[in-house]
């Protein structure tokens, strides 16, 4: 058995843009500014935000998240997906292939996305050195109890390790409301290594 603590950030709809993309939205040599920085290093949300319009409705409003990234990509939480009328699976950060596609509008122009829809996969980020102590590794699913009046089990947490990660567990706001919990928060992870398990190949 492994223990430890992690913090939970909760994460609301946003979205990452490539520079091209960025340009197309907000104009020739457009740079993000920032707002704030977030909870993994070198990551920030930024003043810029855009409007989604999907088939059943639009999202004014959200949040541009940087720096730009080589493929653009929006996130929503489950119920932004009724009003927009997309169907986006579950999905990894990054991992886009046979995912939908919206149409984002921005202050001086708008872009057609053929992919990159997703609900993000419920996960755990950490550095390699805080692996090798919970007994962990890349791409393990493990399960996060957490108590209190409306508490549960999140099943197939995915664990993803890279130097440049910060430990925090990552949730959007239909799974933060679910379970009472926001951002800050600290939940204790008992991880049984005997029943760890793998993600699928």
């Amino acid at each position: 058995m492994a223990k430890f603590k992690v913090p939970v950030g909760i994460s609301n709809r946003h979205v990452h843009l490539t520079q091209e993309h960025l340009e197309l939205l907000f104009g020739p040599g457009h740079q993000l500014t920032k707002l704030r920085d977030l909870s993994q290093p070198g990551q920030f949300a930024s003043e810029e935000t855009v409007t989604l319009i999907g088939p059943k409705g639009s999202m004014d409003g959200v949040r541009v998240l940087g720096p730009v990234r080589k493929a653009s990509q929006v996130e929503l939480a489950a119920t932004d997906t009724f009003k927009l009328g997309v169907r986006p699976p579950v999905r990894d950060s990054g991992d886009l292939l046979g995912t939908p596609g919206i149409e984002i509008v921005g202050p001086v122009g708008k872009i057609r996305l053929e992919r990159g829809v997703i609900v993000a996969a419920r996960h755990i980020h950490m550095s390699p050195r805080d692996a090798v102590a919970c007994g962990l590794r890349d791409g393990d699913h493990i399960e996060v109890e957490v108590p209190g009046e409306r508490g549960g089990v999140f099943e197939n947490v995915l664990i993803r390790v890279s130097p440049r990660y910060a430990l925090d567990m990552h949730l959007d706001t239909d799974e933060g409301n679910a379970f009472s919990l926001k951002t800050g928060q600290t939940l204790e992870v008992t991880v049984d290594l005997r029943q760890r398990q793998r993600a699928a190949v």
